[in-house]
């Protein structure tokens, strides 16, 4: 008999998103691309069967909100924390990188820092990446077409608070940190004129338009360091709580008006609303939808928000932003994405280790520690995890880890299971309780703010378009991950 496929899984139940039932199905692949699924598929028709022993088959991830490089150097932080994101069942990493300080510590224009950042990049990334780009300085504005044109592109971040506010919390020189000009300005304007540059490049690149959007990371400076102030001052507040109190969530509410009026103005039609943190900016994003209808508004929100809160055990472990808030904030944003109001859930993988993280000689003080930990490889256990006990449906997970980012962010080859679709498979035991160890992960980090935790459903296996790369604990093969220069062919 003809070998029409390379690889049959067989006894899976399939999950789709966009779906309401979980499958039993036999899946083939072919030239790394999913090419059969059907119930009893012949073991005969393939070079190689694996069983799937009934387990859940999930589209790979897509984790929408990585980034690899912030704190060590990009081709080494690729290696560790793309394999981190593998056992965690993500097969495509979208990674934020800007110019300034962190990531290559270096400014200037992108036709000059893009292409080290694709070099660094290639054959470093056990996934298929990504990246998103931040126009720090004027120049950058100008080159958005032709980062899109050119390096595929067609996804651009704001960071509201950097204007007046630092990456760790206060900050005298944002120009030094950003590596910009003295007469450059990180400003609104700025982002106005960021916004107006996406409008254009959806105009004249109609091809792109749909594919091409702006993401806010939305926290107002100006509150930032009023209540940064108080709550020193006050001293009565610590470790979580105390960050959660100087970034208050008004402070989100306020920066997510603003952008979403600017979206309004300058015509922007697709804006990403990125990791809401708590119960005030996810009804301000709420608020937003009704009065601006005719914006596309995506609202996302991380695991890290999902899971932990102020009163968590990790401390300056936990040190991220926006901050992490207290438990009714938590519970506000599980209503959320059970309500349908969140479009995808992220990790804001960020690997910082111990050394980076936190003081030496005050290891508590959460206003020395660095902001950002790593979670990729926990994303899908933990919202199987968690949903599952809020009666969330694997198809809904499907949609927010995989269907939903792909979509928006030009890859119409991932975020299925379906035939012509990239193979990416991730078979998981939704009955298997494990807890959470650092020592276990790829990444490079040392330590996790999850670390002690219990969660219900393991990733046992990950495909990469039809090749197995996670097995049992293990990372197998040579890296495989591709750049995605966006948006990729239908």
């Amino acid at each position: 008999m003809t070998k029409t496929l390379d690889l049959l899984v067989k006894n899976v139940r399939v999950v789709r998103p966009n779906k309401t039932s979980v499958d039993l199905l036999d899946i083939g692949i072919k030239d790394g691309k999913f090419a059969r699924l059907a119930p009893d598929i012949r073991a005969e028709e393939a070079n190689q069967v694996i069983d799937g022993r009934n387990l859940l088959g999930f589209p790979g991830c897509v984790d929408a909100h990585m980034h690899v490089g912030i704190y060590h150097d990009l081709n080494e932080d690729a290696v560790s924390e793309s394999k981190a994101a593998a056992m965690g069942g993500v097969t495509s990493s979208l990674n934020y990188m800007r110019t300034g300080q962190y990531y290559l510590n270096r400014g200037g224009p992108w036709r000059d820092f893009m292409p080290e950042v694709l070099r660094l990049s290639e054959g470093n990334f056990w996934v298929d990446y990504a990246y998103h780009l931040a126009p720090i300085e004027s120049e950058h504005i100008d080159e958005m077409d032709a980062v899109a044109t050119q390096f595929g592109v067609t996804s651009f971040k704001i960071f509201m608070f950097y204007g007046g506010y630092g990456l760790h919390g206060k900050s005298s020189d944002q120009n030094e940190f950003l590596m910009i000009g003295p007469d450059e300005t990180y400003d609104v304007a700025h982002f106005e004129f960021i916004m107006r540059s996406a409008r254009k490049l959806m105009v004249e690149r109609p091809e792109l338009a749909d594919r091409v959007s702006v993401s806010l990371h939305c926290e107002f400076a100006d509150i930032l360091n009023a209540y940064t102030k108080i709550v020193e001052r006050e001293g009565k507040l610590s470790g979580l709580a105390a960050y959660s109190a100087a970034r208050p969530p008004h402070a989100e509410g306020l920066a997510i008006w603003i952008a979403s009026y600017l979206a309004y103005e300058t015509e922007c039609p697709n804006i990403n609303l990125l990791h809401l943190s708590s119960k005030k900016a996810m009804d301000a994003a709420m608020m937003m939808q009704k009065v601006f209808p005719h914006i596309s508004f995506k609202r996302e929100v991380t695991v890290g928000h999902l899971l932990l809160d102020i009163d968590c055990a990790c401390g300056v472990h936990a040190k991220v932003n926006p901050p992490i808030r207290p438990r009714p904030d938590v519970e506000a944003l599980w209503e959320a994405v059970l309500n349908r109001n969140v479009d995808w859930i992220v990790s804001d993988h960020a690997c910082c280790s111990a050394e980076k993280k936190w003081s030496m000689s005050n290891p508590k003080n959460i206003w020395l520690a660095k902001s950002g930990f790593g979670g990729t490889e926990y994303l899908l256990s933990a919202v199987v995890s968690e949903g599952s006990k809020r009666g969330m449906s694997y198809n809904h997970m499907a949609e927010l880890l995989s269907w939903n980012p792909a979509r928006r962010f030009g890859l119409p080859q991932k975020g299925d299971i379906a035939v012509g679709m990239d193979a990416d498979l991730v078979l998981l035991d939704p009955h298997e309780t494990y807890t959470v160890r650092a020592a276990e992960s790829e990444s490079g980090q040392g330590y996790t703010p999850f670390e002690g935790m219990e969660l219900s459903g393991r990733v046992k296996r990950t495909f990469l378009r039809g090749e197995l790369v996670y097995d049992a604990g293990k990372i197998i093969g040579p890296a495989r991950g591709r750049y995605m220069h966006r948006p990729l062919a239908r």
